[in-house]
């Protein structure tokens, strides 16, 4: 008989609280709301000079490479609390991208070869921004794509859309039918797509005839990719609920300060009830975002599970914060000006990021071995929808 899996641990440790600290700090001087408007505005939302000193200075590029790469040897529980500081910021740097998929994609390869762990130590330093040519919405268990094929010598043709953070992409990881490549940027066209997220740009990328380095065969390069993919949709939710987050504290502060009647109108009965629910919902998130991080940091085998519960539920309650913080802002959360609505486009857009809810549902239900609704006992169970 297998002995029973270890509990959770849900608490946040004195190092990951330090660089928590660190990070917070950094977005408090370099990523205000009003400096994030502003960029958005611009044709380049990415803020290279934040970015640089989040990946080089802070070292949060390299959590997740073995020090021995040139990494920080840390785990994903440090990279969850570098997300949740991101989402609470809603920062337009390239974490997600690069940090976490990229890095997971080229660990899930042969690290002792000269070009994964070149890629690795330039990832780490800051030196290097690589990022997946895969589509953003690409979830953990759904089929991989297939439209880029070597026409021969590691010449690459296909396209790619849906791209995260290509514009900033120094390196791109293509999934081609005989393996994972490098690509440098420039031998790739870039289409900007108009994201609802503005600080976390689209892309299609168009490979035709583009130079690249095989890194690993296809089958090792598909299980770098799905196992990414497992990891980024896990990280994701503290991103989800860094961002619920920021919403339940702007909202409390705006009605505890706001006054009609004479009197504050988080006093109203109806306006706490709903805040207390929020409250609880987003209670809830940190537990299911926390035991996914450390369901990924130990490799627990019901890590795949836990990954599903925590995006089927943080997805919703980040859409749901944004949401109130928007109503019940009252007129000034429908401006431009105040940023509730760069918090509910990032929480819109998350929700689709790595899967939707729906599909980690019907992940959930087939991890449980739980019937689909309208089956039969003894029928097989529907898998989750691409």
């Amino acid at each position: 008989m297998t002995s029973p899996r270890a509990p959770f641990d849900l608490l946040y440790s004195e190092t990951e609280e330090e660089l928590r600290s660190a990070v917070r700090s950094l977005l408090a001087d370099r990523c205000a709301p009003a400096s994030i408007l502003a960029r958005v505005e611009t044709d380049q939302p990415h803020d290279p000079r934040t970015w640089q000193t989040l990946a080089a200075g802070i070292g949060a590029a390299g959590l997740l490479v073995p020090e021995k790469l040139g990494g920080q040897g840390a785990s994903h529980r440090e990279a969850a609390v570098v997300l949740e500081e991101l989402g609470r910021a809603v920062a337009p740097v390239p974490y997600l991208t690069a940090g976490v998929l990229a890095a997971e994609i080229l660990l899930g390869c042969d690290p002792s070869s000269a070009e994964v762990s070149d890629l690795l130590r330039r990832l780490a330093s800051g030196e290097l921004l690589c990022v997946p040519a895969v589509p953003l919405t690409l979830a953990p268990g759904a089929p991989l794509p297939t439209g880029v094929r070597d026409v021969g010598a590691g010449t690459l043709s296909g396209i790619v859309t849906s791209v995260a953070d290509a514009a900033a992409a120094d390196v791109l990881l293509v999934l081609a039918d005989t393996g994972l490549y490098a690509v440098p940027a420039s031998e790739v066209a870039l289409t900007p797509l108009v994201p609802l997220d503005l600080t976390r740009p689209l892309a299609r990328v168009t490979l035709d005839g583009a130079a690249g380095t095989r890194l690993a065969d296809a089958a090792t390069a598909r299980a770098a990719v799905a196992g990414a993919l497992l990891t980024g949709a896990g990280l994701l939710a503290s991103e989800q609920l860094g961002l619920a987050e920021w919403c339940l504290t702007e909202t409390v502060a705006h009605v505890r300060g706001r006054h009609q009647f004479n009197r504050p109108i988080g006093s109203f009965q109806a306006l706490k009830h709903r805040l207390a629910r929020l409250w609880l919902d987003v209670a809830s998130a940190r537990a299911a975002a926390r035991a996914a991080a450390d369901a990924l940091a130990t490799g627990a085998p019901d890590a795949p599970l836990t990954v599903a519960v925590a995006q089927a539920y943080c997805s919703g309650v980040a859409v749901r914060a944004a949401e109130e913080c928007v109503q019940l802002h009252g007129g000034i959360g429908m401006t431009w000006e105040h940023p509730a609505h760069l918090y509910l486009k990032r929480a819109k857009a998350d929700s689709l990021a790595l899967g939707t809810a729906g599909h980690h549902r019907g992940l959930v239900a087939e991890f449980a071995e739980l019937p689909a609704p309208g089956t039969r006992p003894g029928t097989a169970v529907a898998g989750p929808t691409p």
